[in-house]
């Protein structure tokens, strides 16, 4: 895919500009002259077919800042764009996006107008790899080359050796008992929290039966990742959230006491998109995600409701071929944003991440490998499992399985509201209840007003069932 938002390329009709084309493209004008003389939308054409993978606007705020040259225009752009990704194995590296803003001291007053929307688009991917595009973009923070050197090679070959015995997640989807396309582990402090976590704490319907206590490179690592998430915590709400948290967002420091390690072996093991769960993390829930090993490409993409979707869709049927569905809703309306992962990089998934937006790791069609780790993948995702939420304190239903915590997504009615629901559903052998509440917290994401008690469905119907995965 193309490193920026993919443009269909138009017929250029510039000779001086674009090299050797057909004669009947070529304009007999010199491109010095005609280059001030030519509509706004004639530049454009030009531009888009010189660099096609650059979307309108971001190309109109450069021209403006060249004062109209077309030439002048061109050449900053070949000057800062990368390769494209995709095209070999070798990781691409990319100029930042703001590279090409329009400079504020232009003397034309054109230049002052609004900056380009630099989003993803329906049907396209934007990648990106500035840690301040990140930012700006996505609910993600990235910080690369977080642990020095020899310490991050050295977790890295302590998981490489534990990942040897890691498992696939079985569970029931649409009927249908399927395996995660990837190996996990979970790992805790304690041997008291390995008993939890195997006789009270439940994933996709089901106890884990993999789980072990942090390896010794684990535990020591915890802590600058700690100290790194709730710097990035204070620095998101100062620069993002308007200076106050958002609402159910914890105001506590952000502690982890659990981690999933995931491995992906091969460019073709990945994870298809999803939120992670929110039953043990509460609302607003942050994760310190760390890469080691093969770069992969972790994606994102906005939620978009079904409302919103059918309303903005062209072709509500699904039979476009740009993601639609037939059940109308278009799950790329939004476009997806690529963020690149090399080895040795912390990614925070900010406290909007999972209620708002879907992630995932795509097959890669090439990688690099790495010295240490070969074709292989680690990745380690740092939670804080609340005490608010711990399974005593959360409702069970009849069936006897401990509910789970969602929230509202696909339609605009009750959009954003928390529920909790029976997920015996998606355990093989088991049926699910009609087991349905809303969930109420306080303005810290504490829960109120739970008990273990047995409520019938109220409200709307649930929201599809597919089980959410852990990933990242």
């Amino acid at each position: 895919m193309d490193t920026f938002v993919t443009r269909q390329k138009r017929k250029c009709s510039d000779s001086n500009l674009s090299g050797a084309v057909p004669a009947t493209q070529v304009t007999t004008q010199p491109t010095t002259q005609s280059s001030h003389e030519e509509s706004t939308d004639v530049k454009l054409a030009i531009l888009s077919s010189l660099h096609p993978t650059i979307d309108q606007e971001t190309l109109l705020d450069i021209l403006l800042a060249h004062d109209g040259d077309v030439e002048a225009t061109s050449r900053t752009l070949k000057a800062r764009l990368p390769r494209k990704p995709g095209m070999g194995s070798t990781v691409a590296a990319q100029s930042s996006l703001r590279s090409f803003a329009v400079s504020s001291a232009s003397p034309d007053p054109l230049s002052q107008s609004k900056r380009p929307k630099l989003l993803s688009r329906k049907g396209a991917t934007l990648h990106l790899y500035d840690p301040v595009d990140i930012s700006e973009h996505t609910p993600c923070t990235i910080i690369h080359n977080f642990l020095p050197a020899e310490e991050a090679n050295s977790l890295l070959e302590e998981l490489l050796e534990e990942s040897k015995s890691f498992e696939k997640i079985t569970f029931k989807l649409f009927d249908n008992v399927v395996s995660s396309p990837h190996t996990s582990s979970f790992y805790v402090g304690s041997y008291e929290e390995l008993q939890e976590q195997k006789h009270e704490y439940v994933y996709n319907g089901s106890a884990l039966t993999d789980v072990r206590t942090l390896t010794p490179q684990l535990e020591r690592v915890k802590a600058r990742v700690q100290e790194a998430v709730n710097r990035e915590i204070q620095e998101r709400i100062q620069t993002r959230y308007g200076g106050k948290k958002l609402k159910y967002q914890s105001p506590k420091p952000w502690t982890p006491n659990a981690a999933f390690v995931n491995c992906y072996n091969g460019p073709q093991e990945s994870v298809g998109w999803h939120s992670d769960h929110l039953t043990y993390l509460g609302p607003r829930a942050v994760i310190g995600s760390l890469s080691l090993g093969v770069t992969r490409e972790f994606r994102v993409r906005r939620i978009v409701p079904q409302d919103d979707a059918v309303a903005n869709d062209p072709n509500p049927s699904g039979n476009s071929g740009n993601g639609g569905s037939n059940n109308n809703t278009n799950p790329d309306l939004a476009g997806q944003i690529a963020i690149h992962l090399p080895h040795n990089s912390l990614l925070v998934m900010h406290a909007d991440m999972q209620e708002e937006w879907k992630h995932s790791v795509s097959p890669a069609q090439a990688i690099d490998p790495h010295p240490v780790a070969g074709n292989r993948r680690i990745n380690i995702t740092y939670r804080h499992y609340r005490d608010g939420f711990h399974p005593r304190n959360t409702p069970r239903c009849p069936c006897g399985v401990p509910v789970i915590l969602r929230v509202v997504t696909k339609k605009r009615e009750n959009w954003g509201r928390y529920f909790w629901m029976c997920h015996a559903g998606n355990v093989p052998g088991k049926e699910a209840c009609e087991y349905f509440r809303w969930a109420e917290f306080d303005q810290d994401g504490e829960p109120l007003g739970v008990k273990q008690d047995s409520v019938k469905r109220e409200g709307p119907a649930r929201e599809d069932s597919k089980p959410e995965k852990e990933a990242g």
